[in-house]
């Protein structure tokens, strides 16, 4: 594999992990908190739900 070729992958690849690490809201926002009220309870992770106590109901 060309070096051009191996730098355009690495490159595209570090694009895409950008892209979708910024789709979702930063823990504590307003746009979090209400993502995670309209996310079913049951699908919350422990992590969230004492996310969720913490910022978004105290």
């Amino acid at each position: 594999m060309s070096s051009t070729k191996k730098i355009t992958i690495t490159g595209l690849s570090i694009l895409l992990l950008t892209m979708f690490s910024a789709c979702s809201a930063e823990v504590g926002s307003e746009q979090w908190c209400a993502d995670m009220k309209a996310k079913p309870k049951g699908d919350w992770t422990s992590n969230e739900a004492a996310d969720y106590a913490k910022h978004c109901i105290f």
